[in-house]
């Protein structure tokens, strides 16, 4: 790579979905389910503590204004990837370790949801945009949305003289042989969308998509982090794959966070085939000490403030209507015209029988 790239460390924390904002609840105008019984009348001093994947980041200066504000204080409890975050919030409903949880997605929400994880509470869904206000089913918040999608090192193809693939059926391409890192579906949310893709595209013939894949020695890794930063050749960690399966706003956390002079365009690009669309949620814990507080950082979550501040803070796209994208997302992210999606019933009900189909072809 010629370019400047960020260190692990911020990559990290900018292209993974992370957070960071500040709002008063009261600018939220929210809208909620029906009262929880478990309701409690909060007592000063009031301390919200939030679940999140290690992902997560949150600006401190805008954490301190919430906090003035609100007479809130809030504590975040980092849970690991957004699959065992979920394990952990399955294994203690009703009992939880906080009273929010952050970063749970629409591949993972109907496992929660029939585990009676969630204190049902909507926020602010007349002020979402229009195709994002059901998704949380009443139950939780939209406050993001993303594509997951195969990232390209493009520095790297056009010194082979390689043109890049475009589409899911080039990966299993001889061409591309050894050049793509996967993560885990086990263990990995973008890794479960990339199989969900393949499934949304190949129907009952994705376990031989999948089998061309191996056949094409596809490489599989546990998590984002491994897979971008070490194993992707523009991750800066000397790996050797110029494929990877990552998020189609990732291109520009390049430029947003190298050093100056800044690159006038990224150095890697998305493969707009085949992307994934995730929707990111945050819901009160069943059982949370003190619910109104919590409710209120969900507010929090999907205020104007928080969510314009969205976009560069987390690398993904605000789920409030109307909210401007700053200049390097206009330039440099396209979203996929036509992702593939698959229905939350679909997934919920053969999820942990196509990851264990998945294992037993992949990994065996």
């Amino acid at each position: 790579m010629t370019r400047v790239r960020p260190t692990l460390a911020v990559i990290a924390v900018a292209i993974a979905v992370t957070l960071a904002g500040c709002a008063s609840p009261a600018d939220t105008g929210s809208t909620t389910s029906a009262p929880s019984s478990e309701s409690t009348t909060p007592t000063e001093p009031r301390t919200v503590r939030v679940v999140t994947h290690d992902s997560f980041a949150l600006s401190e200066d805008l954490v301190t204004a919430f906090e003035s504000s609100s007479g809130i204080t809030v504590e975040f409890i980092p849970a690991g990837d957004a699959g065992e975050m979920v394990n952990r919030a399955v294994l203690a409903s009703g009992n939880p370790e906080a009273d929010v949880l952050f970063g749970i997605d629409t591949t993972l929400l109907s496992r929660a949801i029939d585990a009676d994880v969630f204190d049902p509470y909507a926020s602010s869904t007349d002020a979402l945009r229009s195709e994002l206000r059901e998704a949380g089913l009443d139950v939780v918040t939209p406050v993001d949305d993303w594509d997951v999608c195969v990232n390209v090192d493009d520095g790297w193809f056009a010194a082979q003289g390689l043109p890049a693939p475009t589409t899911l059926e080039d990966l299993a391409d001889p061409r591309y042989r050894s050049l793509l890192v996967v993560q885990n579906p086990a263990t990995s949310s973008p890794g479960l969308a990339f199989l969900l893709a393949t499934i949304a595209r190949y129907g009952d013939a994705w376990p031989d998509y999948w089998e061309r894949l191996r056949a094409n020695d596809v490489a599989v890794v546990n998590g984002w982090s491994e897979a971008y930063l070490s194993e992707f050749t523009a991750g800066g960690g000397g790996g050797d794959r110029p494929l990877v399966v990552s998020y189609s706003t990732s291109p520009p956390a390049e430029i947003v966070y190298a050093e100056d002079p800044k690159p006038e365009r990224p150095s890697t690009s998305v493969m707009l085939d085949g992307c994934y669309r995730q929707v990111e949620f945050a819901g009160v814990l069943r059982g949370a000490a003190d619910v109104a507080s919590a409710r209120a950082v969900v507010d929090w979550l999907v205020s104007p403030e928080v969510q314009a501040d969205v976009p560069l803070s987390m690398f993904v796209f605000p789920a409030r209507d109307g909210v401007a994208l700053p200049e390097v997302f206009e330039r440099f992210v396209t979203r996929p015209a036509e992702p593939l999606e698959l229905s939350a019933e679909e997934v919920d009900a053969q999820r942990e029988e196509w990851i264990e189909q998945w294992t037993q072809l992949v990994l065996r």
